[in-house]
């Protein structure tokens, strides 16, 4: 992974985060070496193992080179389990070889204008036509929305807030009535494309629903461990990352006759985020051999979640702060680890949606 990465990866890096998007090459790349739908069996292309560790290398590769916007992760962490838990022997046939394969990009579709953690307020609704699902409403935010091939998208299919109102629908590119618009300028990771996505009375066929109607909002749920534990493993692997370039540049650099990182006061930081990332390490490795034995529960995923996206605020905010004026300077790779990292406690949940449902679990 830490060869592909230096090597295909991070030489085109720059080109696709002045773009705002990654070119679609890079996608069949991965899917020649393996490196996409690792968890998808074997049969249609996929690395057919059950073993996270092999994402969580995957993930802590791109995190340590600084291209964790490369949108893999959302692919094999986020989309995959959607494509093989959810899907028919049909479906599978037809979306897995290319997905696995780089051919088919895909995206999933929650976050609205007027619909963030809260997912009973979805808006964009799915009638029955016939045959067909007619789709109606708009998304935002949608990592991977400009380049997507598959986007599953939640819709009501029901009326109300119930959590039975809300199914998943796979709309593909070119079926007419869908729309992407602008791709979103953001603060950090810029490599990966966000998208606005509208949908006009876009018929979809039957064929194209996910799981069961009305088991939408339980199936989001089921995943959302998995997304959130790989935000915790790329949290932490971004903590160790600037620590290691910190420690090696406070070393290097000389005031007052000294390095820097001979001042008490570099020595105590120093000292402080090693030990809070060793503890966050811990926690979280035990959560990923947890989450191959399915033992990992939504309230440990949240706490790995919030706490270790917290850390990677603190952490590398304190080593921009040891850089000095270079930390502050764009081109230096502790200040795109600045701006990389603000996102971190708001997708896959805030942290304050993760400590309400930690504190509902805190019953005597």
């Amino acid at each position: 992974m830490r060869g592909f990465v230096e090597s295909s990866v991070l030489p085109r890096l720059p080109e696709w985060e002045k773009a705002g998007v990654c070119d679609r090459e890079i996608w069949r790349d991965a899917g020649r070496l393996g490196l996409l739908g690792l968890q998808v069996a074997d049969e249609y292309g996929g690395g057919g193992t059950s073993d996270f560790r092999y994402n969580t290398v995957l993930n802590e590769e791109f995190t340590r080179g600084g291209a964790i916007s490369v949108g893999f992760t959302l692919q094999n962490d986020v989309i995959a389990p959607y494509l093989t838990r959810l899907t028919n022997d049909e479906q599978r046939a037809r979306w897995l070889p290319g997905f696995c394969a780089g051919d088919l990009i895909a995206a999933i579709a929650m976050t609205e204008p007027n619909a963030g953690s809260d997912l009973r307020g979805i808006q964009t609704s799915a009638v029955r036509s016939g045959s067909d699902y007619v789709l109606n409403g708009q998304k935002t935010f949608i990592s991977c929305g400009s380049l997507a091939d598959l986007v599953i998208v939640a819709a009501k299919t029901g009326a109300g807030r119930d959590a039975r109102a809300l199914s998943l629908l796979v709309v593909e590119r070119g079926m007419p009535g869908f729309e992407r618009g602008r791709n979103l300028e953001k603060i950090g990771r810029k490599a990966q494309d966000t998208a606005e996505l509208f949908f006009t009375d876009v018929r979809i066929p039957k064929e194209n629903l996910l799981g069961v109607e009305g088991d939408g909002f339980h199936s989001l749920m089921q995943n959302l461990p998995q997304e959130r534990l790989t935000i915790a493993v790329t949290s932490v692997a971004a903590c160790e990352a600037a620590l290691e370039l910190t420690i090696g540049y406070t070393y290097e650099r000389h005031a007052f006759g000294q390095a820097i990182a001979e001042f008490q006061n570099t020595r105590f930081a120093l000292a402080e985020m090693a030990t809070e990332v060793s503890i966050a390490r811990s926690y979280v490795d035990r959560c990923v051999l947890e989450h191959n034995d399915g033992a990992l529960t939504p309230v440990d995923a949240a706490m790995a979640k919030w706490w270790t996206t917290e850390l990677e605020k603190r952490v590398v905010d304190t080593c921009l702060q040891l850089h000095g004026g270079y930390g502050y300077m764009a081109e230096h790779p502790i200040a795109k680890a600045y701006l990389d990292a603000r996102v971190q406690t708001i997708h896959g949940g805030t942290t304050e949606i993760m400590k309400e449902i930690i504190g509902r679990s805190l019953k005597p």
